[in-house]
């Protein structure tokens, strides 16, 4: 049953619709991002490879983290926090699960399991020093979180012994039960394994009550054990001796307001009714109050975070607010939204006077930073976290906090599992660098995945970008007021045709007509019906006019097509200039076209453009703009991280770009280099170095601004990078 008060309800609604922070006084920002396969020898490094659980040495100079992937404990130097060094690896035998520093050891959990139905695991202790294993104990099943007490006597340890999704739909109950675990230590760190207390948690939960499934631990100052039951929606507190002390539901949550379809339009209008939260992390905030992260993995998942008393009262209810914060600053993950932005992994600190509380959402890939007010949590700001955070720790020694993001693409060509370094400091956010006011009703605007930029004829401080293919259902036009710090989305039209939202495009480049208007490049790909087009609609979006490629362009047609268009010219002159991103099939290798329509005469005609050459991978265009009688080229290879080396801004003169005929033998134009985007893009937030730059722009004050794709957080950290790039006089 769930349990809140009018007062929650206020509250979450009120967070729900507050406005985003520009700045405070105190502000985490990231300082820098370690990918964890350095960690690795130089032979393994192409191979899977996590940062799952994490934690730090009691100096903050020290990092250990649990890899399960490839089944061992890395370390990390952070002593030089602004660059973090490999500091070793220990490889183990078994599935390492979670780790934990205690003064000069490693404690880890690790599954040795050789199936679901016959768990198994081991508590295994790591010298820092040495990097060698001195001792391990039989957990008798399979651990999946570990807490130190607070002054270091014991370990807790949630024997999870997880249920097999393959066997029943995953339904519960799947033996045999887990429990919890309590191991004394010596004063030296030794876990004494003779003396370990099995606490069984079998018969408290309402849902499947022989089948426990503990999730996660923590463990307050009196030495009390909070533990989560995350498949049986159910929380116990147990003190050390292995008395349970309390035990409840962890109850549901009815959401309004939410996005609760897979269908590719961010619309968040749905309704779902007793929502299991089925709690996943959790961390006390003091003795009596403890935070949970309703990620959900069986039934439920409410999307939010819930403060418990410990004998069961809900003191407060996040609701949608978390949800809603997410959205706003382009992260939410529509394409994988069954339970929203998942919020999974907490930490706490007091920095100072404030005691704070980190909230990571697995699938925005985003963490919210929260004060605790001892009432309804203060939102502060969030940070970009990589893809995936799972574990997280702060430092507040160093006044530091920590993200490890254990999702590892690397197969896949795109980015490798991080560990990512923020530091609190006076001054201003670095991120979000762009976000979105509320729609008219209160609710998130909704966006991502901006695949163009225009800027407005008339207003300098008015841009325009489009969304790409990832909102098929509702591909939008974006308004930009860049006179805001971040840069704020004020407005959103989605393209249409006769009312309906249009389909079977990708928009990948705007251009303002000077009428209020906007012409729109569509990339085609045959596969989909997708066209090759150009597209002119109305100020609502409406689609007023569709320009189809002609018979000889499509000759030649490939996948990669339009990815940017600006124009030239006026009256009966204007014409239309398009990149295309990748070569096609009539192109001599390195080099694609800049197309050219007039409209009123409906001729095409094209030059080559020279690619630069592709260190792995390939090279092509994402941009185009006009300004000050030349073209400004966007290119860029599809490589991200130490890999990426041509993310660039190119120009050409206007008086030498004299495009002929498709059936002509196509002119090369020569292109002079204005700015390379790479350490733009590092420096922006600290991050490593994104793929996708697809939006390029000046202001008609010659300002210059670019922005990245985050290709709607799908295999994405989800981060929009916008880029204010000074004015362009200052490049050229």
């Amino acid at each position: 049953m769930q349990r809140r008060s009018s007062l929650v309800l206020l509250t979450a609604a009120l967070a729900a619709s507050a406005a985003f922070p520009a700045h405070a006084d105190m502000m985490f920002n990231r300082v820098a991002s370690f990918p964890v396969a350095l960690n690795l020898p130089e032979a393994d490094r192409e191979k899977p490879t996590s940062s799952e659980i994490i934690s730090a040495s009691e100096d903050g100079n020290l990092l250990a983290y649990s890899d399960s992937p490839h089944g061992g404990v890395g370390f990390i130097d952070i002593t030089d926090v602004k660059a973090p060094k490999p500091a070793g690896y220990v490889k183990l035998d078994g599935e390492p699960t979670t780790v934990i520093i205690d003064g000069g050891k490693v404690l880890a959990g690790v599954n040795t399991s050789q199936s679901k139905v016959e768990p198994s695991g081991k508590l295994v202790v790591i010298d820092i020093a040495s990097k060698a294993v001195e001792a391990s104990c039989d957990l008798g099943g399979q651990p999946d979180s570990v807490a130190l007490s607070p002054d270091r006597s014991f370990l807790a340890i949630a024997i999870e012994n997880e249920r097999d999704e393959e066997i029943n739909d995953g339904a519960l109950p799947q033996m045999p039960s887990g429990n919890l675990k309590i191991v004394p230590l010596s004063h030296d760190g030794v876990p004494d394994c003779a003396a370990v207390l099995t606490v069984e948690l079998t018969g408290l939960a309402e849902i499947a009550p022989e089948d426990a499934e503990p999730e996660f631990v923590d463990i307050n100052a009196l030495g009390e054990i909070v533990v989560t039951m995350q498949e049986n929606n159910h929380i116990a507190v147990v003190d050390k001796a292995g008395k349970i002390l309390s035990h409840f539901s962890a109850g549901t949550v009815t959401l309004d307001g939410i996005d609760v379809k897979k269908d590719g339009a961010l619309r968040f209008t749905g309704r779902m009714e007793d929502v299991a939260r089925e709690p996943d992390s959790v961390k006390w905030l003091d003795d009596d109050r403890f935070v949970t992260a309703n990620e959900g993995d069986w039934k439920g998942g409410s999307r939010g975070f819930t403060v418990f008393s410990k004998t069961g009262e809900v003191l407060y209810e996040s609701d949608n607010s978390f949800e809603y914060k997410v959205a706003e600053i382009g992260h939410y993950p529509e394409h994988r939204n069954k339970k929203g932005v998942e919020p999974e992994g907490l930490a706490t600190g007091t920095f100072g006077q404030d005691r704070l509380l980190f909230v990571g959402s697995e699938r925005g890939s985003v963490v919210g930073v929260y004060k605790d007010t001892g009432a309804e949590p203060q939102f502060l700001q969030m940070l970009p976290s990589g893809i995936g955070p799972e574990g997280m720790i702060s430092i507040p020694s160093r006044n530091l906090f920590v993200t490890a993001n254990e999702t590892d693409l690397g197969e896949d060509g795109l980015a490798r599992s991080h560990v990512m370094i923020f530091e609190r400091a006076e001054g201003s956010a670095t991120y979000p660098m762009i976000t979105a006011a509320p729609a008219e009703d209160g609710k998130p605007l909704g966006w991502g995945a901006l695949s163009g930029l225009a800027a407005d004829p008339a207003d300098a401080g008015k841009l325009y970008a489009v969304s790409d293919s990832v909102y098929g259902s509702a591909p939008a036009i974006y308004t930009i007021d860049v006179t805001k710090t971040p840069a704020l989305i004020t407005g959103k039209v989605i393209v249409n045709r006769d009312g309906a939202a249009a389909q079977k495009l990708d928009l990948e480049g705007i251009a303002a007509d000077g009428q209020g208007g906007f012409w729109l490049a569509n990339e085609g790909d045959a596969a989909k019906l997708t066209p090759h087009a150009v597209f002119r609609v109305d100020a609502k979006g409406a689609i007023r006019q569709e320009i189809p490629f002609p018979a000889a362009l499509l000759a030649g047609e490939q996948r990669f097509g339009l990815e940017g268009i600006t124009t030239i010219g006026e009256g009966d002159e204007l014409t239309l200039v398009m990149a295309v991103q990748r070569e096609w099939k009539d192109d001599p290798k390195g080099q694609v076209k800049l197309l050219a329509y007039k409209p009123k005469a409906k001729e095409w005609s094209a030059v080559r453009y020279p690619l630069e050459k592709a260190e792995k991978g390939w090279v092509g265009l994402s941009e185009i703009t006009a300004h000050g009688g030349k073209l400004y080229v966007l290119e860029r290879d599809n490589q991200l991280g130490e890999l990426a080396k041509v993310k660039r801004v190119y120009a050409v003169s206007l008086d030498a770009f004299k495009p002929v005929a498709l059936d002509k033998e196509l002119p090369v134009v020569e292109k002079t280099l204005v700015r390379d985007l790479i350490g733009d893009l590092k420096s922006a937030t600290n991050g490593y170095v994104v793929d996708k730059v697809e939006g390029f722009t000046i202001d008609r004050n010659g300002e210059a601004y670019a922005v990245t794709d985050n290709d709607g957080v799908d295999d994405s950290s989800g981060e929009t990078l916008f880029l204010r790039l000074g004015n362009v006089a200052a490049m050229n």
